[in-house]
C-alpha cells in the first residue's frame, strides 16, 4: 500500500459531491499529509491559502472514493452453469438444496492456495478500483471450516497490500452448512462461535462477523448464538437478512448494534424500525436482485419514512452478482429501486462507509482521508443515469494519485 502523502495538492474548479450532497459551486480542495486540508469555493480562493500547493486537477466533477462495503471478491470457480439453470426455470434456493450454490463454490475455494486465489481475486478487484472503489469489504464465507476461512481471510488481507484500496475483512463462516454438517447446524454453529470467531480474532483477520438468516442458511436463534460470540471478541456485526423470505434477522441484527443488514427486499415495518433505532444501515444489493430477476423490492419508501441510512453495494460473488462494476450499481438502484442519483451516489460513499463503522470514510470534508475520484462528467447524477466505461479522470488513496488518465 502507498505511503502517505507529504506534499500538498490542490484541485481546482471542480463540482464537488461531498458524499452526502453536491455543493451548489465551483470548489477548490486542498490535499496535505494524506488528508483533506481545505475547501473553499473557488471564487474565494486565496492563493496564499495554499503556499506551495501544486495544481494536481482542474474541472469535472469530484466525489469520496467509492467504498464497496459489501462484496464475495475472495473465491475460485465460477457458476455460469448455474445462471443457466436459473434460465432455464430451477430456482436459487433448488440449486442450493441440490448442492449447488454457494456449496458450489466451496469445492472449488477449499481446493485453491492462497496464491491460486490471489491470482483469481486480483482482477476482481481491479476492476473495482478502474470504478472508482478506493475502500472494499471482502468477506469469507466459501471455506466453512476454520482452516480455509482464515485462508480467505488472509487473501483479503493480502489484496489491500497488493493494490492501493483499503480492505475492510469480514467473516462470513455462517453462509452455509458445510455437507460434512448435514442434519448437524447446531454443531457447526457452535464450530463457528467456540473455534472460528477466536482463530480470527486472535490472528486479527476480521474486522466483523456476518451470517446469512435465511430458510436455507442459518435460522434466527443460531445467528443469535454467533452475535453473542462475535460481541465476546470485540467484533462488529452484519447480516444478509431478508433476502428470500422474512424471518426478523434484521431486527435481530440491529438488537445487537449490527452495523448493517444486507438485502433486505423482505423486510417489515417492524424490521425498519428496529433498524432505525440502533442506526443500522440498510445495504440495498441491487446486482443480486437483477441477476436473480427478483420481483419483491426493499421496502424504500419505509426507510426514507423512518430515516434509515441505505448503502449501495456490488455485492460482487460468483453466483448471484458476478458484477465488479459499482458505477451500474448507482444506476440499478436508482432504475430498479427507484433511489434519486443522489441517494444512490451517497450510498456508495458516506452511507456505505457507515456501513462498515468507518464515519471517516465517504466524505469530502476537512481532516478526513484523502480518498477522492476526479470524474469526466459534468454533474454527479451522470454517474448513475449512464452505465459506461472510462469515465475515472483521477482516482485518489490516502493522499496520492494513484491512477490518472
Amino acid at each position: 500500500m502507498p505511503t502517505q502523502s507529504t506534499s500538498k495538492q490542490l484541485w481546482r474548479d471542480v463540482q464537488v459531491f461531498d458524499g452526502l450532497v453536491q455543493l451548489s459551486e465551483a470548489m477548490t480542495v486542498l490535499v496535505e499529509d494524506g488528508r483533506i486540508a481545505g475547501l473553499w469555493p473557488a471564487r474565494e480562493f486565496n492563493e496564499a491559502r495554499a503556499e506551495g500547493a501544486a495544481c494536481a486537477g482542474r474541472g469535472g466533477v469530484l466525489t469520496p472514493g467509492l467504498v464497496d462495503c459489501h462484496t464475495h471478491l475472495v473465491y475460485a470457480g465460477n457458476r455460469a452453469g448455474e445462471f443457466e439453470q436459473r434460465l432455464e426455470g430451477v430456482s436459487y434456493e433448488e440449486i442450493a438444496r441440490a448442492g449447488g450454490g454457494i456449496l458450489s463454490s466451496v469445492r472449488a475455494t477449499r481446493a485453491a492456495s492462497e496464491d491460486e486465489l490471489i491470482a483469481a481475486s486480483l482482477p476482481r478487484l481491479d476492476a473495482l478500483l478502474a470504478d472508482g472503489v478506493t475502500t472494499v469489504e471482502i468477506k469469507s464465507g466459501y471455506g466453512l471450516t476454520v482452516a480455509d476461512e482464515l485462508k480467505m481471510l488472509r487473501v483479503a488481507r493480502r489484496l489491500g497490500e497488493l493494490r492501493p484500496v483499503r480492505v475492510i475483512t469480514t467473516l462470513l463462516g455462517a453462509h452455509a452448512l458445510p455437507p460434512e454438517y448435514a442434519g448437524r447446524a447446531d454443531d457447526y454453529v457452535s464450530l463457528v462461535c467456540d473455534e472460528m470467531i477466536p482463530a480470527a480474532a486472535a490472528e486479527g483477520l476480521a474486522d466483523a462477523v456476518d451470517v446469512f438468516c435465511e430458510g436455507i442458511g442459518f435460522s434466527p436463534a443460531q445467528c443469535e448464538r454467533i452475535y453473542q460470540a462475535a460481541k465476546a471478541h470485540g467484533l462488529a456485526i452484519k447480516a444478509h437478512a431478508e433476502q428470500l423470505s422474512n424471518l426478523g434477522g434484521s431486527a435481530l441484527a440491529a438488537r445487537y448494534g449490527a452495523l448493517s443488514a444486507d438485502h433486505i427486499e423482505y423486510l417489515d415495518e417492524a424490521g425498519v424500525r428496529a433498524m432505525a433505532e440502533a442506526g443500522t444501515v440498510a445495504v440495498l444489493l441491487p446486482g443480486a436482485f437483477h441477476v436473480l430477476r427478483e420481483t419483491q423490492l426493499p421496502p424504500i419508501e419505509l426507510l426514507r419514512q423512518y430515516g434509515v441510512p441505505m448503502a449501495v453495494a456490488s455485492d460482487a460473488n460468483p453466483g448471484t452478482s458476478p458484477i465488479c462494476m459499482p458505477t451500474l450499481m448507482a444506476n440499478l438502484a436508482c432504475t430498479l429501486f427507484r433511489l434519486t442519483p443522489r441517494e444512490a451516489l451517497s450510498g456508495m460513499t458516506a452511507q456505505a462507509a457507515r456501513a462498515l463503522g468507518r464515519l471517516d470514510l465517504g466524505r469530502i470534508e476537512v481532516g478526513a482521508p484523502a480518498d477522492l475520484c476526479l470524474w469526466d462528467i459534468q454533474q454527479p447524477a451522470e454517474l448513475a443515469y449512464a452505465v459506461q466505461a472510462g469515465r475515472l479522470r483521477q482516482r485518489v488513496f490516502n493522499g496520492e494519485v494513484v491512477y490518472a488518465r
